[in-house]
């Protein structure tokens, strides 16, 4: 029975990843719809087939091509099913069938469209963080043994402390550093994870972010002011600290 339920979560995982790429094409287009029209090729938009749309298996039977009109798809399409099957099982084998298992899984698909849309257009969107504030502090005090003070400081220090450092970047150098969305993401996480999480979240991006900087300055001869979004290092370091939370804070604070 075990091995069957784990097998089912991460076929569940993998097809919820199919939508999130749903979710990743179209949020950022104002006024589009995540449920309508179904799936289409992004080349010839002809609409996708149910067995031409199973995750990840479909994407190697067709080669990564269209049935239709033989337009390359994108890596991005089994990568983000694989990486959320890959989560859900963890999760799963982390908070067994419970509501933490399904709020955490719910939060780590946010964090890993988010991700993927400030990677790819430098935007995160507020239809995601402004609801996830409140949805996943309520989660967190409901279902993951949080106590309301942990999590409303989380939430509140977490939206301060990027929006401290947006203000004084700006005065300081007179360009924009941070938006909006990276106050609104730090926060849902603060929401979510609790205050405690912050200190990890922040100085592990904070070091992500600074390695990759330098290896693109090297890499592609890029000057300091090119813009690396820093987005994706605040989810890569929820998502660490989702799965490993106290153990890690003990690690920089060398107890």
């Amino acid at each position: 029975m075990g091995i069957f339920l784990d097998i089912f979560f991460t076929v569940m995982g993998a097809a919820i990843g199919s939508f999130l790429n749903v979710c990743i094409l179209r949020l950022p287009e104002e006024g589009q719809s995540i449920v309508r029209p179904a799936s289409r090729c992004p080349q010839c938009g002809h609409p996708i087939r149910w067995y031409d749309n199973v995750p990840i298996l479909s994407y190697l039977i067709l080669r990564g091509a269209c049935r239709d009109c033989g337009g390359k798809i994108s890596v991005q399409y089994p990568l983000i099913e694989a990486l959320t099957g890959l989560l859900a099982f963890l999760l799963f084998r982390k908070y067994g069938l419970s509501w933490a298992y399904g709020f955490s899984f719910l939060f780590a698909c946010a964090l890993v469209v988010v991700a993927v849309i400030d990677l790819r257009h430098q935007i995160i969107p507020h239809a995601i963080t402004l609801p996830g504030i409140p949805l996943f502090l309520a989660a967190a005090v409901l279902f993951m043994g949080s106590r309301f003070l942990d999590v409303f400081l989380g939430a509140m220090i977490g939206a301060g402390t990027l929006y401290f450092v947006a203000v004084y970047y700006e005065a300081i150098t007179g360009r924009e550093g941070m938006g909006g969305g990276d106050v609104n993401l730090l926060a849902m996480i603060g929401a979510f994870l609790g205050w405690k999480s912050l200190l990890f979240v922040v100085l592990a991006s904070s070091l992500l972010g600074a390695v990759v900087g330098i290896g693109v300055v090297i890499a592609k001869g890029k000057d300091m002011k090119y813009a690396i979004p820093f987005g994706p290092f605040l989810c890569v370091a929820a998502g660490l600290y989702l799965f490993f939370g106290e153990r890690l804070l003990e690690l920089i604070l060398f107890r």
